[in-house]
C-alpha cells in the first residue's frame, strides 16, 4: 500500500477519505468472515483499494490475498461507508466501500498474515463486526439487495 503510506507520510493518522472494497463470498448459503489481526474481530473480506485498481479488481485481490479463494463477483450490493474508521496503530479515515456478492471459483481457504481465522457463518451465527460499512452490505445481502455488477472503466 505505497499509496497510503505515502499519504500517511504526508498526513500522519489524520482522518482522511480511503476507498475499499469488499466481498460476501457465499458457500452453501454461510458467508465466509476474518477475525482480523489487527484487532481480534471479526469483519467481511476487503480492503483499500490500489493506486490505478478498479473496485472490482480490489474484491478480487483481497479475497486472494486474504483467504487463498479465488472468486467470481456475482452480484453488486452497493457503496457503504465508514465514517470513523479507526486502525489500531491510530490511523484515522473515512472509508467508502463498494461491496460483493461472490462464489468460490477455485481455492480453500487460508489464514494470512491480516488473519487470525476464516470462519463459515449462518446468519443466526454471524458475530458481532468490528465495521459499520461491513454490518451495512451484511443487512443489504440479507435484505435481498442484489445490483448487476457496474461497468468500470479499468
Amino acid at each position: 500500500m505505497d499509496y497510503v503510506k505515502m499519504l500517511r507520510s504526508a498526513l500522519g493518522s489524520r482522518k482522511i477519505i480511503l476507498n475499499c472494497a469488499g466481498v460476501l463470498i457465499v458457500q452453501d448459503g454461510r458467508i465466509l468472515f476474518q477475525r482480523r489481526s489487527d484487532n481480534g474481530r471479526w469483519g467481511l473480506v476487503g480492503g483499500l483499494l490500489e493506486l490505478e485498481e478498479t473496485y472490482e479488481q480490489a474484491a478480487v485481490r483481497e479475497a486472494r490475498e486474504e483467504t487463498g479463494l479465488d472468486v467470481r463477483l456475482t452480484a453488486f450490493l452497493g457503496i457503504f461507508h465508514n465514517h470513523n474508521m479507526v486502525w489500531s496503530n491510530g490511523d484515522r479515515a473515512h472509508t467508502i466501500g463498494a461491496y460483493y456478492e461472490a462464489e468460490i471459483v477455485r481455492g480453500t481457504p487460508r489464514i494470512d498474515a491480516e488473519s487470525l481465522e476464516l470462519r463459515f457463518f449462518s446468519r443466526e451465527e454471524i458475530p458481532e463486526m468490528f465495521a459499520e460499512d461491513h454490518a451495512a452490505a451484511l443487512r443489504a445481502y440479507y435484505d435481498g439487495v442484489r445490483y448487476p455488477l457496474p461497468r468500470e472503466n479499468a
